[in-house]
Order: structure tokens, then sequence, then C-alpha cells
């Protein structure tokens, strides 16, 4: 029988989230409660919700600017939920084309009174946006050579894309290059986040698109 117990709050929790850390854990308690339910999570992230999704996602934040972050195929609200509780100085436009998924991403969003989100269900190809994008993120999307396509032609000018991503990255990054010549990214960079929280790394793809 798999473990249904939801993990106990790691203590970077409390430091990613500060004084926003019990919407944080309504959101953890909720998705702990109901996402498998609804086909948000599997049956065998309940021991490690917070560590690998939540925190995971929470870990990106300080790479954040003020002005409009995208969250392509939010799914559970993973990162963009978690993003809008740790920085409600940044406006989210959580991008999501499941039915299902959309109600539950407009009833966190309702729950836990983030005035700094919008739910939009479009596939990301036809997300109709204006303004453009001043940053977009992705999590457990597509692989680089597929996602880049997607996400460049919603993004200003100098605009920034931010995607987690896994130990083969770099490969991606080979994979992709023909994608990242046509939709001009550059200063591109791989980002290790979270050792100093002694969590699980987390890598985020980082480029500029002109």
């Amino acid at each position: 029988m798999p473990d249904t117990t939801i993990e106990r709050e790691p203590d970077a929790a409390a430091a990613l989230f500060g004084d926003r850390i019990d919407l944080a854990r309504s959101f953890v308690a909720d998705l702990g409660q109901r996402g498998e339910e609804l086909g948000l999570i599997g049956p065998l992230e309940l021991p490690r919700l917070w560590t690998r999704h939540v925190v995971n996602s929470a870990l990106m934040a300080p790479l954040l600017r003020p002005g409009r972050v995208g969250d392509i195929g939010s799914g559970a609200g993973l990162p963009g939920i978690a993003l809008a509780i740790a920085r409600p100085d940044v406006e989210f436009i959580l991008i999501e084309p499941m039915e299902r998924r959309v109600g539950w991403l407009n009833e966190q969003v309702a729950a836990l009174g983030l005035d700094n989100v919008e739910v939009m269900r479009a596939r990301a190809e036809e997300a109709k946006l204006s303004p453009w994008l001043d940053q977009a993120t992705a999590r457990a999307v597509s692989a680089l050579s597929k996602l880049i396509p997607l996400v460049a032609p919603l993004m200003k000018s100098g605009g920034e894309v931010l995607f987690f991503k896994g130990a083969s990255v770099g490969k991606e990054i080979e994979a992709a290059s023909k994608a990242i010549r046509r939709h001009r990214l550059h200063d591109i960079e791989v980002l290790v986040l979270g050792e100093e929280y002694g969590t699980e790394p987390t890598r985020v793809f980082r480029a500029t698109v002109d």
C-alpha cells in the first residue's frame, strides 16, 4: 500500500513563504486531500508534497521581478499558485487547457484570496495575451525543443523564460539548438537552486528572448 501521509512541513517552507506561510499550508492541505481524486497529483506524491513540489516551486520566487509572469501548463498550480503566494507583488497568468484543472486553479485563487492571479483556459499556442509577458515559467510540461516555440511568442522583447528542468537539461539544450536560434534566445544559463536550504537541488533553465 502506498504511503498516504502528507509530508511534514520542512523548515525551508517558512523561509520561502515568510508571513504568507499559512496560505501555503492551506494550499498543501487541500492539494493533499483532493489532488489525487482530481487527477492533479499521483498517489505517491503525498509523502513528498512539500519538498518535491511546493518548496521546489517556491525556490524560483527570488528570480521573479514585478510584472506579468505566465505559468504555462499550470496544472495543479505548481509552480504558479506557490509562486503567487510567495510573491504577492508579481502578477501571474496561469495558462492551462484542461477544464478540470482550470476549475481547481480558480477555486484555489478564490479560497486563498490571491488577487495577483488570473487563470486562462487555453493552450499556450492559442493564448491571447495583452500585454505580452515579462517572464514565463513552466514545470514538467515538455522538452525545451517543444517548449521554447510555444512560449517565446508570448514574451515581450527582452522578456525572460525560467523553466524547471531535470538533471538532463544539458542534453535538452543541445537538442533545442535550432529552436534557441530561431526564437533568438540569449544569455542562456542553468541555475541550481535550493542547496542553501538543504533540499533537493532544483535546476532552472534561464534565457532572455529578443
